[in-house]
């Protein structure tokens, strides 16, 4: 037993389970947490932001980026308040973060008397977006309920946690067990059973297909092996982008793998809903749906799959290529049929200009393992159709949250997890201006993202929709916007316009040769919308 604060206690116990960064501004109520990471010197790097929302979503960037917990610390009442549309963005996005949330003194906690930042059952709130969340109610209780918080973590779907500690908790001090040890995940137990019926299913298949979300992140290698060996197209979009090397004849986006919906026999689903396809494509007696996914809630979510499976992929897959590679040799190629789909989509699409270009650009500049944070832009939504991923985490996308401003001070907890790669961020003047405070971390902390402005003066989405949709009644979307490039000075950060491919280009590289934030504007008109793929039409059953 060692005498310890609770601030100190709760420090010690994130360097137990591996914690080396914290993103967090500091308050009142968690002095004793901030003078217990003072002692513990470089041990924990923390990165204070200029506002809570900017330190949620850089610990969501972080653990998106690589895959380990991100971890975040704010005050409560209106501190935690900020910082909820990136704890729901994350909870959407299946990403690992704790949120580590100072409260008003325990004995003072329901009483309603106007504490400062007092607000009713902030737990209670936090529960609705995390997996789990609890209260640490001493300085004893805090390396347990910081296994038990990283317990939830690494267990089933990777959902955010959550811990709330009182001040006085965090200044009291008290003998504390020092050797607690960090909990074994659960896994669910492997059915091997119903993998050796899928792959029985897949071995036999004539035109197999296969479809990653987030969930398969972890086992690209073997889904690429497993794809090549069956000569099925891999389709992953927004979070399973990447998941198979883009530059692959069988890596399809997911909007003209509607074309192959219509033929497939049999359909394999790895870490993804399939919403879109169960939704809107249909389903008939011809095709077999196999689901693999650590959520066993999620198989019959949309559509009751033919064989559900609850496992981890990382254990799944590994086991279900052996059995297929064992069931059935190789197949034969489809590399013609799949690039003149691919080519067809090309064309298709060639009316998207210039996003299409500007993605390409940017696709070329990043390299080969350089890392796109798109933003809800024109040329965001173009992405997620025409993007291609070359590894895991190297497209890093909000999902169904759609939480605008997100993409900014996401892309700056990506690029402190990947400090050496090159990461680029896009976002539109509207959203970029929700975090534009958080240039003055970023050069505090020499954090040197790349970021694309991409002005057209306007929220140029709802504006698109107003002229279109509603008749041209125009309302509360036209913006006024300061100098970008000034701005990013003013800052002390790198700021560039471009009004040309080249200058675009030239600007790029002299972001990624500094390790100061870059922000590019580039001026942009209206642009064609890519809404006609949103809602594709049924293709089987009825």
């Amino acid at each position: 037993m060692t005498q310890l604060t609770g601030g100190e206690a709760i420090v010690q116990s994130l360097l137990a389970h591996g914690v080396d960064t914290l993103f967090g501004l500091p308050g009142v109520q968690n002095d004793w947490l901030y003078n217990a990471l003072y002692d513990a010197g470089n041990r924990i790097r923390v990165i204070h932001t200029r506002h809570e929302q900017g330190a949620a979503y850089m610990a969501l960037g972080y653990a998106l980026a690589s895959g380990k917990v991100g971890v975040f610390n704010i005050v409560p009442g209106p501190g935690f308040l900020n910082a909820a549309a990136a704890l729901v963005t994350a909870y959407g996005l299946n990403a690992p973060l704790l949120c580590l949330v100072g409260q008003i003194p325990t004995a003072k906690i329901g009483k309603g008397e106007g504490q400062l930042h007092e607000i009713n059952d902030q737990l209670a709130i936090m529960r609705t977006m995390t997996k789990w969340a609890e209260q640490v109610t001493s300085p004893a209780q805090a390396p347990e309920m910081v296994a038990e918080a990283f317990y939830h973590l690494n267990s089933g779907r990777p959902r955010p946690v959550g811990l709330e500690v009182p001040m006085d908790v965090l200044m009291r001090r008290a003998e504390v067990d020092t050797e607690v040890e960090p909990r074994a995940p659960y896994r669910p137990p492997l059915d091997v059973a119903q993998l050796d019926r899928a792959a029985k299913v897949l071995a036999g298949a004539k035109r197999p297909l296969i479809y990653v979300g987030g969930g398969a992140l972890n086992v690209s290698s073997e889904i690429t092996r497993l794809a090549e060996h069956l000569q099925a197209p891999v389709v992953g979009y927004r979070t399973g982008n990447g998941v198979i090397d883009g530059r692959s004849h069988l890596s399809i986006h997911l909007t003209p793998s509607h074309e192959l919906w219509k033929t497939t026999d049999a359909v394999l689903f790895v870490g993804s809903h399939g919403r879109v396809q169960f939704g809107g494509w249909g389903v008939d007696d011809q095709m077999t749906l196999i689901k693999i996914d650590v959520d066993p809630t999620t198989h019959n979510l949309f559509h009751k799959p033919d064989i559900s499976i609850t496992a981890r992929a990382e254990e799944a897959i590994p086991y279900l290529l052996r059995q297929v590679q064992t069931l059935t040799p190789a197949k034969p190629s489809r590399r013609d049929e799949l690039l003149a789909l691919q080519a067809e989509w090309e064309e298709r699409t060639t009316f998207l200009e210039p996003q299409k270009s500007y993605l390409r650009l940017i696709r070329d500049a990043l390299g080969e393992d350089g890392i796109f944070v798109d933003e809800l832009t024109q040329v965001g939504f173009a992405s997620r159709i025409l993007y291609p991923a070359y590894k895991p985490r190297t497209y890093i996308t909000t999902g169904y949250m759609g939480t605008l401003g997100y993409g900014f001070p996401t892309a700056l907890g990506v690029k402190v997890a990947q400090p050496d790669k090159r990461v680029v961020a896009i976002a539109g003047d509207g959203g970029f201006m929700f975090s534009v405070q958080e240039l003055a971390t970023a050069v505090q902390h020499r954090i040197g993202l790349v970021t694309i402005i991409f002005n057209n003066n306007q929220y140029g989405n709802v504006q698109q929709m107003q002229k279109h949709n509603y008749g041209g009644r125009v309302i509360a979307t036209d913006l006024h916007n300061p100098d970008f490039v000034e701005l990013a000075r003013v800052f002390g950060a790198n700021g560039y316009r471009a009004e040309s491919f080249a200058e675009l280009t030239a600007a790029l590289e002299k972001g990624f040769a500094s390790d100061l934030p870059t922000l590019i504007e580039v001026p942009i008109g209206d642009v064609p919308s890519v809404d006609v793929f949103r809602k594709l039409p049924k293709v089987r059953g009825n």
